[in-house]
């Protein structure tokens, strides 16, 4: 009896409530990208006296609202001391690559290059980079090229001349002569994590209509792609992402959600079987170095140890072996040989960061230049030395 008179009343009670509409709710579609927003916080300025008759300002500024996009002009730094709050976008996922596909579709172009003396041509894509035509491409797409063509997205065709190319790091410059071009940004490896979104945008196989955009997420950093299988070339430092990359997709962008540039397409992981969901990108962190170098010189001074290396390990307990860094054997013209370092000696940092492959200290090593000072930490031994060099140009 007691029993049964508690469940009516919790009935009772239940029912109530549904009537007043407590367990109403709301159903919310997203349907459109909310855009990052960040509230630039000042430090509160010294207080002062107010005199009569003087109007003085707010004890406290309002905050200042900036709008993160590739689009926007650069908003002003924050002052010094200043506190950053971010929101976090909510978005529906399609409308995310739509959006970022709509800004990005103008700056990605098609190269055309031909080589007159095999009649042989071929085709690319290209990121522009500047509104006044300057255009980033592979070096791949342009390598032995007698003429070259840029192709926008609403058809318009230019000449192009090259302004430099890097085979190091798959990388060159084109420039047109426009004005007005629309752009894309440069965006940071800063706080990337493997499994953020990234889309890709190029001009596969050269095909009419325009731009093609797919999308996938930030697979893996700091991968290598040996490119030529004879000689042993390879790229260092690249990101993997499984957004699909084709044939003609070369030389063109991968992008963060706010459309601005993470890297340069340059190539595909193939197997046996075919296309493996491996795309790989030259990350905008030795891009921006690389293309300021072509831009402003022509070249890139590129720099050099002056050492074969293989990945060393150490031995810790029950067999377990540890990452230690490079073990070194010294070439004729080494800066780290006439700086003072033997064969055998291990490579554990550079400049205070570690290494713990020849692979991971290639790529740390694409970021310096000829004539750059530098210290590397190695291991002799129980020893732990720091040698200060100047460093070499990577030869031709």
């Amino acid at each position: 009896m007691a029993l049964g008179s508690a469940l009516l009343a919790a009935a009772a009670t239940t029912t109530a409530l549904w009537m007043a509409g407590a367990f109403d709710r709301e159903i919310v579609r997203v349907t459109e990208v909310v855009e990052v927003r960040e509230v630039v916080h000042g430090p509160a300025p010294q207080e002062t006296p107010v005199q009569p008759g003087v109007t003085t300002a707010a004890t406290r500024p309002a905050p200042i609202e900036t709008t993160s996009s590739s689009i926007l002009p650069e908003p002003e730094p924050p002052p010094a001391g200043a506190t950053v709050e971010t929101t976090v976008p909510v978005f529906a996922p399609a409308d995310l690559v739509a959006v970022v596909a709509s800004r990005a579709i103008p700056s990605i172009v098609t190269v055309q290059s031909l080589d007159e003396e095999s009649r042989r041509d071929g085709s690319g894509s290209g990121v522009v980079i500047s509104s006044d035509g300057f255009i980033i491409t592979n070096h791949h797409v342009v390598d032995g090229a007698d003429t070259l063509r840029v192709i926008m997205s609403d058809g318009l065709s230019y000449p192009a001349e090259r302004v430099g190319s890097d085979p190091l790091m798959d990388i060159a410059v084109l420039k047109v002569e426009a004005g007005g071009l629309p752009y894309i940004r440069f965006g940071s490896m800063e706080g990337l994590r493997t499994g953020e979104p990234a889309i890709a945008v190029g001009n596969p196989l050269g095909l009419d209509g325009g731009p093609s955009v797919t999308a996938g997420v930030i697979s893996a950093f700091d991968r290598t792609l040996v490119t030529n299988p004879i000689t042993g070339d390879s790229l260092y430092g690249l990101l993997q992402t499984d957004a699909p990359i084709t044939r003609g997709s070369s030389g063109g962008a991968l992008l963060d959600v706010h459309g601005l540039l993470l890297g340069i397409t340059t190539a595909i992981g193939l197997s046996d079987v075919g296309a493996e969901g491996l795309g790989f990108a030259v990350p905008i962190n030795l891009v921006e170095g690389i293309v300021a170098d072509l831009m402003s010189e022509g070249e890139v001074r590129h720099a050099f140890l002056g050492v074969r290396g293989s990945s060393a390990f150490s031995e810790l307990e029950d067999g377990v072996e540890s990452p230690l860094g490079v073990e070194i054997s010294i070439l004729e013209e080494s800066a780290i040989g006439d700086a003072g370092a033997e064969d055998g000696d291990v490579i554990v940092a550079l400049d205070g960061v570690a290494v713990r492959s020849m692979p991971q200290m290639v790529a740390r090593l694409r970021s310096y230049r000829a004539d750059d000072r530098i210290t590397v930490t190695l291991q002799r031994g129980d020893e732990t030395l720091d040698i200060d060099l100047t460093l070499a140009r990577f030869p031709s």
